[in-house]
């Protein structure tokens, strides 16, 4: 495991440190400090999960909007691994970091970098995903206990397809579940076998879950979204957010998922209860093979966006009618 952050000393790895005591943003109860010596801390388990993923991060300025940042900037060091791609969203070619190293991402930590957001592709393979992921997103009031209670149908869903997942907070109010896949799997496949554990998700109890993709069909119940494929990016486990008390996305075994709040893990705590484990190691089960039979009971369900796209049109018209 890497050494215990130090307090002291305005460079690390030779990246030079500047305004360690800034206050992190409004609300953060942390300074640029605590996300350094936290990164620093948790590096060795954090670097895994980003290494070879094209990488966007959210930023904040001081005085700032917080903005995600997916281009390398022209600044960059010369060392900072990358890879370069077409993104078809702004019909151009998109420089993406590679972290793969602590070097790296402590230039992230002192350019501010708070959220670290991985692609479900590797750079060798930007055609095949590595992960199926459903993002449980709970609607306003006391959401957590919802979005657990939907991770337990997930997990459910998964069993009967004879599939395993792990679980972690998103760091705010929601719940992540990843399944790793043997091999990657083919985008359309993956997104397919997504939209099949969704709505066999929502199945178990349509009264708590929904797959509707927009939110005025929700009708206060938690969605889950399917939709975390291709060039989608999540936040990744170990990840601080950019949410009052800089909370961090942390790793959770299935048994202990309804004794856990995400406040419990933030920049000030996550190592301590880390220790010298990685938890997001021990409880991310072996790579499986994706089932052929929940890929084809998938490609017969619309893609979420797709379908939202048009309803929306349809009820442009009627409105405008």
């Amino acid at each position: 495991m890497a050494a215990a952050p130090t307090a002291g000393g305005d460079e690390r790895e030779g990246v030079p440190l500047s305004n360690l005591d800034d206050p992190l943003f409004e609300g953060a109860s942390a300074t640029k400090r605590d996300l350094v010596d936290y990164l620093d801390g948790v590096a060795d388990r954090l670097l895994p999960v980003l290494r070879d993923h094209a990488l966007s991060v959210i930023r904040v300025h001081r005085g700032q909007e917080a903005f995600m940042q997916k281009n390398l900037p022209s600044y960059a060091p010369e060392w900072v691994e990358r890879v370069s791609s077409w993104a078809e969203s702004s019909k151009r070619e998109v420089t993406y970091a590679l972290c793969n190293d602590r070097r790296t991402l402590l230039w992230f930590a002192n350019q501010r970098a708070v959220e670290y957001h991985p692609a479900l592709t590797t750079a060798a393979s930007p055609d095949r995903v590595t992960h199926l992921v459903l993002d449980l997103d709970p609607p306003g009031a006391d959401p957590f206990p919802m979005a657990v209670r939907a991770a337990h149908m997930v997990r459910q869903a998964l069993a009967d397809a004879a599939l395993e997942g792990a679980v972690k907070t998103s760091g705010a109010k929601g719940v992540h579940v990843f399944v790793p896949i043997a091999g990657g799997a083919p985008v359309e496949e993956a997104a397919a076998a997504t939209r099949a554990l969704a709505t066999r998700a929502e199945r178990l109890d349509p009264s708590l879950a929904t797959t509707a993709f927009m939110k005025e069909d929700r009708g206060g119940r938690v969605f889950v979204d399917a939709t975390r494929v291709g060039g989608a990016t999540v936040v990744a486990a170990y990840s601080p957010r950019l949410r009052a008390g800089t909370p961090v996305s942390f790793p959770v075994d299935w048994e202990e998922l309804d004794r856990v709040r995400p406040g419990d893990f933030t920049v000030h705590t996550a190592l301590r209860l880390l220790g010298d484990g990685d938890r997001w190691a021990a409880t991310m089960p072996r790579a499986q093979p994706l089932p052929p039979g929940l890929v084809e009971e998938g490609r017969a369900i619309p893609a979420g966006r797709v379908q939202a796209m048009h309803e929306g049109r349809r009820r442009s018209r009627t409105r405008r009618g």
